[in-house]
């Protein structure tokens, strides 16, 4: 060091700084504006797509607990907001508007996941056949409560987009599953940066999985490896389309699920027919089918219900709140009188200030029998040990054919016109149409 002086070495000091800043100043713009990140899936849809969905922002649910949505003189209950799940018990989608198909509203709960599983216990004289054999079950937020937490995006061809972008004109809709996930080592740190800087402070990484809403060709099923195969809902055993190729193994560990984890995608041609509560085949125009949902076609809850119910559930820390989507109904409605809905038999519901002019009648079949799924917390995917499983038993064993569970919600089944064509059995349903009851009856539910 003989001959520097002390002002030399500061003045060095100096002139690294200055370049450092220099550096910094010139990368961030880049970095911000060519993030150091792999594209998403999603930034290739958006040339040509266009998200379904209510924003968060907009959501009609963000006053779910205010007395708005108390009964008003004089004024029909409303449609609040529309839900559909197209991956049965992951996140759902809120919509203002949606087509009502014989299986339920368009879109949903048209993939479902399952784990194979192998009889248990076995007996003791049982064939090495018979100790060999595996069966697909069907998985819910009640194993694997983190399925909450797996968001669901609807992506609908955008003719507008297509046609600026003189490109060929697709039909073709989409489905993107995100969850949570960090790579181990480097890769992680990396992935963390780059969620923070594509969509702020507060994102985590996470990996999608890209699925067609349509459901493939023999040729597309042959060329993806996807196998027909039964799967078992509740005591039921429907065959659908497996594509578990289209997941990847981080989403089962994810998940927690130690078995084999399958994606099956219902067929429109093999859809479960409903009987029990439902109408028959003349009263409801066509034979009542219903796809991966429980039991019924869709689901209806009413928020002064479920706001008298919530007022008598024991809260804590880890319950501040009993959210509606814990229910995972279809259609919320505002304005009618706390559990009037189980008494009504048939209703129709007409236009009001939806913008739609026409009107979609439904059959209301039974009260929804509730299991231990509402104690999920739909945002952070944590199950209550407790609530409001306890309360619902306790306060809402209402229905003399289900004597030991709570109920909560009804379910319905779609009406169509007599001899009308297949073509025609259609309706469409959205945010403001006006309740009408048809019918009043009582209610008994008759278990599977």
């Amino acid at each position: 060091m003989a001959g520097l002086s002390l002002s030399d070495l500061n003045l060095d000091y100096n002139g690294i700084y200055v370049l450092f800043l220099t550096i910094v100043a010139f990368l961030i713009p880049v970095v911000l504006v060519f993030p150091p990140v792999p594209p998403q899936t999603s930034d290739a849809l958006l040339q040509t797509h266009s998200k379904a969905g209510v924003r968060r922002s907009k959501s009609n649910l963000r006053d779910q607990s205010s007395p708005a949505h108390l009964p008003r003189d004089g004024r029909p209950p409303t449609v609040q907001s529309l839900v559909i799940y197209p991956v049965k018990s992951c996140r759902g989608i809120e919509l203002e508007r949606s087509r009502v198909l014989p299986a339920g509203l368009e879109f949903d709960r048209v993939f479902m996941f399952a784990q194979l599983k192998s009889p248990f216990p076995v007996a003791v004289d049982a064939t090495d056949a018979e100790k060999d054999v595996h069966r697909w079950e069907f998985v819910t937020q009640r194993q694997f409560p983190r399925l909450a937490t797996v968001k669901v995006d609807l992506w609908l061809p955008d003719e507008v987009k297509q046609r600026k972008q003189s490109l060929e004109p697709t039909r073709e809709a989409f489905l993107i599953l995100r969850f949570p996930w960090r790579d181990l080592g480097w890769r992680g740190v990396l992935q963390v940066l780059g969620a923070k800087l594509t969509r702020g402070r507060a994102a985590q990484p996470e990996k999608e999985i890209l699925l067609p809403v349509d459901f493939p060709s023999r040729q597309e099923i042959e060329g993806k490896g996807y196998t027909y195969e039964d799967v078992r809902i509740w005591k039921e055993t429907m065959n659908a389309l497996n594509m578990e190729k289209e997941l990847p193994n981080e989403l089962r560990l994810y998940l927690g699920v130690s078995n084999k984890l399958g994606l099956f995608r219902v067929d429109p041609a093999q859809l479960r027919e409903v009987y029990r509560c439902a109408p028959n085949k003349t009263e409801a125009g066509c034979q009542p089918v219903t796809g991966f949902q429980d039991a019924y076609p869709l689901h209806i809850i009413n928020l002064p219900s479920l706001q008298d119910f919530s007022s008598q559930v024991p809260k804590d820390e880890d319950l501040q709140e009993l959210d509606v989507l814990r229910f995972r109904p279809n259609i919320i409605l505002s304005g009618a009188k706390a559990y009037d809905e189980e008494t009504w038999k048939q209703v129709r519901f007409k236009p009001g200030d939806s913008g739609l002019h026409n009107d979609a009648r439904f059959h209301v079949s039974c009260r929804t029998v509730r299991c231990k799924m509402p104690n999920v917390d739909q945002v952070d995917g944590v199950r209550h040990p407790v609530e409001p499983d306890k309360s619902l038993r306790a306060l809402r064993a209402v229905d003399e054919g289900a004597p030991l569970n709570g109920c909560l919600g009804m379910q319905l089944t779609p009406l169509f016109e007599a001899n009308a064509a297949a073509e025609d059995h259609t309706s469409w349903i959205g945010v403001g149409m006006a309740v009408e009851v048809e019918k009043r009856g009582k209610h008994v539910y008759i278990k599977q």
